[in-house]
Parts: structure tokens; C-alpha cells; sequence
């Protein structure tokens, strides 16, 4: 059954698939406005979305950014005749780098604003309290930053990497590359304990040796009892799992203390090109970090991306793995709702699998058994314009593995996932 409504979607349809790949055009069947609470919130002309990230905190340095990109998807897609025909409106909210507070604020936008999708997070910790609640409520979380894999929800798709495409080959490049002696040094909570339970398995079999392994609370700023075991270990590598500000006060000590690029390789897993610019190219410049995408990545869809980021928020700000993956979150989000003609959490999810699109950081496929996307790994050195210089690639979009079940050392920590 044909109606005009239908019609009209299909026309945004065809605009969003110049762009995505893998997007149906033959589904016109228009959405109900009573499929469920975090179902189908097109009532009228406009589609409500939650955004939810840290806008205050520790964790706001890199944050803000991410709902600034998320915004900007949501401005460039109503430009061009929204989702089904109708604008998204998005409901912002302030996670304020506090754990419960994003379980508090998922469960606000799902039951009383009724959004159609949320968009947020950066730490697992924010994600694992997010998870229950949407699980609970058949909601949909885009969550876009790296994690630390071991986990699927059906309630969450994952636009960042997952351990193998950012962590495992890091510490492979750098076993290679900078030396066997490492010391792992990371933020107090999920995401940095659990990475380092696998980087540690993964020495054992890969020849390297664990100097010395330190956690600190988020929002600490007093490195001189890290950094002096740091000089006492004498490692080849330290490899950075810290997250938020805490980056800022660990290099600009580290620095303080006489120590180097030249001395010392550090490869880090949470610091782009945002948090260079909090902590100074002076800091950081020949240091090293693991992602999926830069701002200097040659790609045109990414020339398209950088040049509108900063039309909108000034020549000075810069682009980031997580700012991308955010922003692909949004356009995925809108090709499955299209094709879906819908945005039923179910129909999207079941529209999305296997979606593609020419990403900035290249093409990205959603998988569709892990809800995660298909990501090129890469490895830069910081350089002195704030700017990462790509080392290393993967040369293709690495399949999602977040149980490591590629991997017979891993099998210990996936036992029973």
C-alpha cells in the first residue's frame, strides 16, 4: 500500500542512500504512532532523540565534542527532509561524568521523552550503567567510543572499536616495533582493568614481558608517585589507558620529570585530537595513539566532514575518532530507520544489520550478529601541529571479534561469555 506519506520518505530515502550504501528503497510502509514506549516516536512531524554525555566533569573534555558532532549529523539530515519525512528534535541531557546519573537520565529520555534512540556515553563505566535500563525498557543505545569488548547487548549498537580492532593490534605493532617491556597504566574503573587483563594474556604468547601496572582514579592530577615507578621499571612501552582530564596532568608531569618521546614510547588508547589540544603538542608531539579514524585520514567523505565541523564551530576546533563515531551513529541510526520506514527499535535494529557506509574514516558495515561495526585500525604519532601522522594500518575494515574468540589465548578471559 502506497500512501503520499510514503512517498515523501521514500524521496529522503534516495537523498540519505547517496551517502549510505546497503540501504533498502522498497520498503514504504509508513511508521505507526503506537508501537511502544522507546518504539516509534514519530507522532506529528517530528522524531524525537536522546542525547546523553558527559557535558560537566571530569569527563567533559571529551565529550562535549562528541555531542557537538551528534548534533551536527542531526542539523545536516534535517536539511535535507529529516527521517520519514520529519525533523529530529534531540533532547539533550548532562550524564555530569557521574555513573548513575546516565542511568538516571537513560531512564528519563526512554520514559518520559519517549525518544525514538539515545546517542551517548564515553566510559564503560557510563555504558554499564546505561545497559539494564535500556535493556529493560527494549530502548536503543548508539554508544560511539572505544571499549574494552567482552560484551553484546541487543539493546546497543557499538560505533567504536571493539579490542581487536584497537587494542590487540596496538600491542602487537608495538611488540614489533618499540620493544617486549611494558607498563600499563590506566584509569581506576572497567574499561582500563579489563583491557590490561588482555593485554597481559596477550604478552605471555607474544613474547613481551609486564613491567609494572597502575590505576588511578578518574579526575586524578598527582602523577609523581606513577612516574617515579615508571623510572624504577625502566619499560620500553608505556601503554595509556587513562581517560578524561587525568591525561593532561600525566603527560605535563611526565614531561616536568625530564622524560621524552625520545625516552620513552607511550601509546595511548583515549587521547585525539581533542585532548591534544587541552594538553599542548609541546606534551605530546611524538607520542602515540591507536584508532579507527583521524582528522588527517584521506578520505573525501572525510574532507566534507572536517571542512563542515569547523564552518560550525570555528577554524580551531579539530575532529577525533569518537567525534566521527558519533556522527556515523546518527546518519546509520536515520539509513535503518528509512529502510525500516519506521523507528521500532526492532525494525531498526533488523533493518541495520549488515548496513554500510562510506564513512569518514572509510567504509563501516554493521555486523549483524554483534551489533558492532567493521573498523580500519590505525596507529599515529602525534605531531607538532596537533595532528596525528598515520604509522600503520590494518589496509581493510577488521570483522568485529568482542569475545576475542580469534584468539586461543583470550579463551581464559571469555570463559562462560
Amino acid at each position: 500500500m502506497r500512501s503520499r506519506k510514503a512517498k515523501g520518505s521514500a524521496a529522503v530515502l534516495i537523498a540519505l542512500c547517496l551517502a549510505l550504501a546497503g540501504c533498502g528503497t522498497n520498503n514504504d510502509k509508513a511508521a505507526s504512532p503506537n508501537e511502544g514506549t522507546q518504539t516509534d516516536s514519530t507522532g506529528g512531524g517530528e522524531i524525537k532523540v536522546g542525547i546523553l554525555h558527559s557535558l560537566s566533569g571530569t569527563m567533559a573534555i571529551s565529550e562535549v565534542s562528541v555531542k557537538d558532532s551528534e548534533m551536527m549529523a542531526i542539523d545536516e539530515i534535517n536539511a535535507k527532509g529529516g527521517v520519514l519525512g520529519k525533523k529530529i528534535v534531540p533532547v539533550v541531557e548532562d550524564g555530569a561524568s557521574d555513573w548513575p546519573t546516565f542511568a538516571e537520565k537513560a531512564r528519563k529520555l526512554i520514559s518520559e521523552d519517549k525518544v525514538a534512540t539515545v546517542f551517548g556515553g564515553w566510559t564503560s563505566s557510563s555504558r554499564k550503567a546505561m545497559l539494564p535500563v535500556f535493556e529493560e525498557l527494549k530502548g536503543l543505545l548508539w554508544y560511539p567510543v572505544q571499549y574494552e569488548g567482552l560484551e553484546q547487548s541487543p539493546n546497543i549498537m557499538y560505533t567504536g572499536a571493539t579490542t581487536n580492532q584497537q587494542i590487540v593490534p596496538a600491542v602487537t605493532w608495538l611488540l614489533q616495533n618499540h620493544g617486549k617491556k611494558f607498563f600499563l597504566l590506566g584509569s581506576d574503573y572497567v574499561f582500563p582493568r579489563t583491557a590490561n587483563k588482555i593485554i597481559k594474556e596477550q604478552l605471555k604468547v607474544e613474547g613481551g614481558e609486564l613491567a609494572g601496572e597502575e590505576y588511578t582514579p578518574l579526575g586524578h592530577t598527582d602523577y609523581a608517585t606513577v612516574i617515579a615507578k615508571i623510572k624504577e621499571a625502566k619499560p620500553d612501552v608505556v601503554f595509556n589507558t587513562l581517560n578524561g582530564d587525568s591525561n593532561v596532568a600525566f603527560f605535563k608531569q611526565l614531561k616536568d620529570a625530564g622524560i621524552t618521546s625520545k625516552d620513552l614510547t607511550t601509546l595511548s588508547v583515549s587521547v585525539a585530537e581533542e585532548e591534544i589540544r587541552g594538553i599542548g603538542t609541546d606534551v605530546l608531539a611524538g607520542t602515540y595513539a591507536a584508532w579507527n579514524y583521524y582528522q588527517t585520514t584521506d578520505t573525501p567523505a572525510n574532507k566534507t566532514f572536517v571542512e563542515n565541523y569547523k564552518k560550525k564551530y570555528g577554524d580551531d576546533r579539530v575532529t577525533a575518532d569518537p567525534i566521527e563515531a558519533g556522527y556515523d551513529a546518527v546518519y546509520l541510526w536515520a539509513a535503518a530507520a528509512e529502510k525500516a520506514g519506521s523507528t521500532d527499535v526492532e525494525k531498526v535494529k533488523t533493518a541495520a544489520k549488515e548496513l554500510e557506509w562510506d564513512a569518514p574514516e572509510g567504509k563501516v558495515k554493521i555486523d549483524g550478529e554483534t551489533q558492532h561495526l567493521y573498523k580500519t585500525v590505525r596507529i599515529g604519532e602525534v605531531q607538532t601541529d596537533g595532528q596525528f601522522k598515520e604509522v600503520w594500518n590494518s589496509g581493510e575494515p577488521v570483522k568485529p571479534d568482542p569475545f576475542l574468540k580469534g584468539y586461543t589465548w583470550a579463551a581464559s578471559l571469555t570463559a562462560g561469555k
